[in-house]
């Protein structure tokens, strides 16, 4: 994975600090800008499939299916976001336009939309009401806007389709106030070019504040697959991503492209399925499983972006309402309060305990405002006058989970061996998940 940076590593291993190489190798480090920052600290976000799909117990929608079947009596933002509020998430990325072309908010640009549905007689808009939910419940709020479109007739001319996009985009920054991100999915897009500068231009009139997802001129890149996991180490540079599950081929980015783009990893809660199906409660993730994913995506330093549907009475179904909320409580009852903090800077750093604790979790989160620095580290504990090797790790970055079995100690060591600048350590812990820790 080291492939992934743009800049040369030189490696340092001395505890002696060279200040002319110091001096020399900050001026290449890759950092965050304060709005990649925000977005990292978010760690949650929930992904919300919705759309004509849900009607049609498919995934992916020909564009031909009729508005008329479109009509969730029941639907409820406030359900959804209170969910993902209440599950610890802290945005919400909503489908305004899945790859059917079918518009959840009564855009100007075709009447393929809500406003030739039965629901609310054409007087609704999904978008506003998840937008009203957000800003009510102070959750951030993201849309996503498929490229690919197998609706729009202008689709085949390209001048044509880029202006149609252009201005579904523009109404979409413009009409549901701030955004968190904008989802640029490229499904279906393989090897088609879009109008990247002018699209790119928009948002940075409109939204300078949101990420963009992994095409044009990302922020924030796809991890590569639909698993919700990154693999270790994960790196927060890089100058390409792959394009969808259904190439190999990796997007070319403008070239004004940050070097800092880190990973977003977006899973389903009900395997393989975005959308909702009926009778389909068989295939939604155990506890288990979520946690396994969560401890390979934020625990490997990215962003987990968690998909729930809702059916087509348009609300989040019972079940998968327990089972995230479920998965939002364990987290918090494993890691809200450690045993044992500090921070600080240099290749060491040791942790005291008030007295000896069983323990099996640590946290290390660098401050990555200065760049992603380490790139190799030991966790120890202290135990009879002899240190024992806990974790030999690699990347820390925004924040590494490390899981260990279980040990009795008063004090634990964070040693950095391989690094490209002084580490800075934001957040060192330790944790026992166990109820009896003592």
């Amino acid at each position: 994975m080291l492939g992934e940076l743009d800049y040369p590593i030189t490696y340092h291993t001395n505890k002696q600090i060279e200040s002319e190489w110091f001096t020399m190798n900050k001026s290449i480090l890759a950092k965050p800008t304060e709005q990649q920052l925000r977005w990292h600290d978010m760690e949650l976000g929930m992904f919300c499939h919705f759309g004509m799909n849900t009607f049609c117990n498919q995934e992916w929608g020909i564009g031909n299916d009729s508005p008329e079947i479109f009509n969730p009596t029941e639907l409820d933002a406030r359900q959804w976001v209170r969910t993902a509020k209440r599950a610890g998430f802290k945005y919400f990325i909503l489908t305004a336009k899945h790859h059917d072309g079918f518009c959840l908010w009564p855009t100007k640009t075709t009447d393929y939309s809500v406003k030739s549905s039965p629901w609310k007689n054409g007087q609704g808009d999904v978008v506003r009401e998840v937008a009203d939910a957000c800003r009510e419940e102070g959750i951030a709020l993201g849309l996503y806007l498929s490229p690919w479109d197998r609706h729009e007739p202008c689709y085949a001319d390209k001048e044509a389709y880029d202006d149609f996009y252009a201005e579904q985009l523009t109404e979409l920054l413009t009409q549901y106030g701030p955004l968190i991100e904008v989802w640029f999915d490229g499904a279906g897009s393989e090897g088609r070019e879009y109008d990247w500068p002018r699209i790119m231009g928009l948002v940075k009139q409109h939204q300078p504040d949101a990420m963009v997802f992994n095409m044009g001129q990302p922020t924030i890149r796809w991890v590569g697959n639909e698993d919700g996991v990154a693999p270790y180490p994960c790196w927060n540079t890089s100058s390409e991503a792959r394009a969808s599950m259904f190439t190999s081929d990796m997007l070319t980015w403008l070239p004004e492209t940050s070097n800092w783009v880190p990973a977003e990893c977006d899973v389903p809660i009900r395997t393989h399925h975005w959308f909702w199906h009926p009778n389909d409660e068989d295939s939604l993730r155990s506890l288990d499983n979520l946690l396994d994913i969560y401890y390979r995506s934020v625990g490997h330093g990215t962003v987990l972006l968690l998909n729930i549907s809702p059916d087509d009475r348009g609300l989040f179904p019972d079940i998968d309402v327990e089972r995230v909320i479920e998965f939002g409580d364990e987290i918090s009852r494993r890691f809200d309060h450690p045993i044992a903090q500090t921070s600080g800077d240099g290749t060491e750093l040791t942790l005291s305990l008030p007295y000896e604790f069983l323990v099996d979790h640590a946290i290390v989160m660098e401050q990555i405002s200065q760049g992603e620095r380490v790139h190799e580290y030991v966790l120890e504990a202290a135990q009879d006058g002899v240190w024992i090797e806990l974790v030999h790790g690699t990347a820390i970055g925004h924040k590494k989970i490390d899981a260990f079995p279980a040990i009795r100690t008063q004090q634990l060591r964070l040693t950095v061996t391989k690094y490209v600048d002084l580490p800075l350590i934001r957040f060192f812990a330790v944790y026992c998940t166990e109820i009896d820790s003592r």
